[in-house]
Formats: structure tokens, C-alpha cells, sequence
């Protein structure tokens, strides 16, 4: 059995790489433009070796037994982001990108630090699952408020307060997922009582659809007061796999998607908005010129970079405009990174997400369990949108990549859920690292 310290010192070893990541793509990215070191390369080398440290030492000091991958993980793709947005500062004409990341991930690991010191148990969590759901509802709503909120790029998803721009659903998701664990684990057993099949499918008494009735109006009123597709997809797609997995239910997972696409359905015949992304979607080609520009752009730069890419710096993401360093920053590595640094990038969220369900199937409670779960689908389903959403093979989102993209409240958020999830597996690694078989492992293996 791998001891806490030899988890610890391979995560500094890891650690170690994410760092030469960091500082040696931004060196090459500077090549590029000039045969010159450039003149932040120090500050920057300092400022990542410091966060790196100081993440490291936390975890080896507040969760010695924790999960030995899921931290260099989430700061390697950190650090690919890092070189990319660096990359994307001048010919976007956004200058000081870069910086302003590096100010966000400072605040992100603090973030992280601080939920690794104040959340000894986050069993204890589920206690406060109803404050949780207020401020989760707030959160996502709050960007509908007059004077707060605002819209950039058809979508009213923001923010401002004085100079800061934030985005507050990305915290919103984080306390409705550990809302809907401490909901589902409560609720499971009454949940997953069936009353009548259909066919070999079990289905629950009508009354039990409630909760998947009020997240799917929830779901509806962000769609179509904040314009935004990805967020209210999301957020309703996590409530649905969370329910199926508490319950083993798959009626609730087929009444989901059903209700998602009627809903969706509805949406495109009433508003605009919704329509466009569809049409667009469905060609891009045929408005090139307006609303399909930046997809087809970015199909451009997929093909331009082929199996091995043009070389960091030698391509031309620019050509995308606007969002390339938010929604687009994977077709930005396509391009120059090529098919191969896309399917590397690809593997690291496939071996995060690994992580993160076979940590929740290892779990002793079904709060743990689930919260485990809800946070690992949270993160892989977002990058399944965004990549999906720029190689058109599903209507664009919107939302950005995990870890990656830049962005303060997405970079906050994510490290809360790397944080949440080291706790829960230096529990399991204290407890002895194996779940007994459980009536909900059972249900969530079988899918009665």
C-alpha cells in the first residue's frame, strides 16, 4: 500500500513538470517572437514555483493521504492555459492577459488552501445543504439584477462590482452540487422506491419527479433571461446525473433528457438567441460572416494544425477574434499544439475524471459519495461542452475550459472542486482506501 509520503513526493515530482511547463512554453512563446528571454519570464517563474509550493506543502500538511494526481493535474492544464493565453496577448491586442491570470490563480490556490484548512470533514457540509441550495439558486440568478448585471457577447452572465467583472454561476455550481449531494444521499432510499414499470424499467411515484421538475424550470429561466445555453445545460444535467447515480433509476435519467430537449425545442421557437446557436450549428458555413464566423474559424485552425501543429506562436488563433482565450482557447491549442497535444490535453481530463469516480465509489457515505461524483461530472461534462462546442460537433455553449480558459471565477471555482475532492480522498485514504459494498453501490452499478 503506497504510504501518504510516497503520495506526496510524487506529487512534487509532478508538480516539478507543471512548472517547466509554465515557465518553459512561455520562454518558447516569446521565442517566437523574438530570439530574446523575455523580461517577466523571472517574476512569472517565481510567482508559479511559489503557488506550486505552497499547494503542495498544504496538502502534505491538511491531507497527507489525499490523491496523488489530482493536484499536479489540475496545475498542469492551468499551466498549458497559462502558455496559450500568453501566446493569444498581442495579436488579440490583450495585453496583460497573462498577468491577470497569474493574479487569479494566487487567489485560486488561496482559495484552495483555505477549504483544505476549515473543511476538516465535509460530511460536516451536508448540514448546510439548504444554505448551500439559497446561495446556488442567488448565485445563478444574481446576474439578472438591473444594476449588477451585465451582458458581454450576447450573454448576461456577469457581474460588476466597482472594477471587477466576475462571473457568479461558476460558484453557483459548486454549492448546488454539494446541495443535490446532501439532498440525494437524505432522499435516496424514498427516491429510488418504484411503483410501476414501464417496460423493464422501474418508475418512481409521479410526486418524486418534483425535484427534476423545479430544476428543469430553473434551468429554463437562466436559459432565457441570461441568453446562456451552456450554463443552464449544465446546471440541469448535473442535477440529472447526480439523481441517477443516488438512485440507480435510469427513468430519471430518461425523463431528463427528454425534458432538456423539449424545453430546448420550445426555446428555439421563442427566442432568438436560442434559434441562432442551433442555425449555426447546424452551418456554420452559411454565416461565415457573422454569427458563424468564430466556428468556422475554428474549424479552420483544427485543420490548419493537423496530427502535429504549427508550433507555439507559428499559428494564426487570432483569426478567431473575441473569445479565443475564453470559449475557443482549445482550438487555439488545436492549431498549434496539433491533434496530438489536443489528445494529450484530452487524456489528463479523461485521467482526472478517472480519479475523481473511482475516488467516489471508494467512499464509506453516500454524501461523500455523491459530492465526489457531482463535482468530477461537473468538471468533465463542462470540458465535453466546450470541446464539442468548438469542433461543432454539438450547438456552441458557451462555457469555458476547465482549468484553462481565462477567466478568475472559472479558475476559483475549479480549484475549490480540486480541494473538496483531496479532502474527500484523504478520508477514504485514512478510512482504508475501500468502501464496503453498499445498497447505493449496488443501485448506481446495476441501474435497476
Amino acid at each position: 500500500m503506497i504510504t501518504g509520503t510516497a503520495k506526496r513526493n510524487t506529487e512534487a515530482s509532478l508538480l516539478v513538470i507543471s512548472l517547466v511547463i509554465a515557465i518553459g512554453g512561455y520562454w518558447l512563446v516569446a521565442l517566437a517572437r523574438s530570439a530574446t528571454v523575455p523580461a517577466g519570464i523571472g517574476v512569472y517563474g517565481a510567482i508559479y514555483g511559489g503557488v506550486y509550493a505552497a499547494a503542495h506543502l498544504a496538502v502534505r500538511k491538511l491531507a497527507p493521504r489525499a490523491d496523488s494526481l489530482m493536484l499536479p493535474i489540475g496545475l498542469m492544464l492551468n499551466a498549458i492555459g497559462f502558455v496559450l493565453i500568453s501566446r493569444l496577448e498581442i495579436p488579440t491586442e490583450n495585453e496583460g492577459l497573462a498577468a491577470a491570470q497569474t493574479r487569479w490563480l494566487v487567489v485560486a490556490i488561496a482559495a484552495f488552501i483555505a477549504v483544505l484548512y476549515f473543511v476538516k470533514d465535509v460530511r460536516a457540509l451536508a448540514r448546510y445543504r439548504y444554505t448551500f441550495a439559497f446561495a446556488g439558486v442567488v448565485l445563478l440568478l444574481l446576474p439578472m439584477l438591473p444594476l449588477l448585471g451585465r451582458e458581454i457577447n450576447g450573454a448576461r452572465l456577469w457581474i460588476r462590482l466597482g472594477p471587477l467583472s466576475f462571473q457568479p454561476s461558476e460558484l453557483g455550481k459548486i454549492a448546488l452540487v454539494l446541495f443535490f449531494a446532501g439532498y440525494l444521499s437524505e432522499r435516496r432510499e424514498l427516491l429510488a422506491v418504484t411503483t410501476r414499470k414501464i417496460g423493464p424499467i422501474g418508475v418512481p411515484a409521479l410526486r418524486h419527479f418534483g425535484p427534476v421538475l423545479g430544476a428543469w424550470g430553473v434551468s429554463l429561466l437562466v436559459m432565457v433571461n441570461q441568453k446562456d445555453l451552456g450554463s443552464s445545460l449544465l446546471f440541469f444535467a448535473i442535477f440529472v446525473a447526480m439523481l441517477w447515480m443516488a438512485t440507480g433509476r435510469p427513468i430519471y435519467l430518461i425523463a431528463g433528457v427528454g425534458m432538456f430537449l423539449v424545453g430546448a425545442f420550445i426555446a428555439t421557437r421563442l427566442f432568438s438567441h436560442v434559434a441562432a446557436r442551433i442555425a449555426v450549428w447546424h452551418d456554420p458555413f452559411a454565416y461565415i460572416d457573422d454569427r458563424g464566423y468564430q466556428v468556422v474559424q475554428s474549424l479552420f485552425a483544427f485543420a490548419t494544425g493537423g496530427a502535429w501543429g504549427t508550433g507555439l506562436g507559428l499559428g494564426r488563433p487570432d483569426l478567431i477574434r473575441f473569445s479565443v482565450h475564453t470559449d475557443f482557447i482549445f482550438s487555439a491549442l488545436g492549431e498549434e499544439l496539433g491533434l496530438v497535444g489536443g489528445a494529450a490535453v484530452l487524456t489528463a481530463y479523461a485521467l482526472l475524471g478517472a480519479r475523481g469516480f473511482g475516488l467516489a465509489t471508494r467512499c464509506r457515505d453516500d454524501f461523500s459519495r455523491l459530492l465526489a461524483a457531482g463535482l468530477t461530472f461537473t468538471i468533465g461534462f463542462q470540458t465535453i461542452l466546450i470541446v464539442g462546442g468548438v469542433t461543432n460537433l454539438i450547438p456552441l455553449t458557451g462555457v469555458t475550459m476547465p482549468f484553462m480558459s481565462y477567466g478568475g471565477s472559472s479558475l476559483l471555482s475549479n480549484f475549490i472542486a480540486i480541494a473538496l475532492l483531496i479532502r474527500i480522498s484523504d478520508e477514504v485514504g485514512r478510512q482504508g482506501g475501500e468502501a464496503p459494498p453498499t445498497e447505493m453501490n449496488m443501485a448506481a452499478g446495476g441501474g435497476r
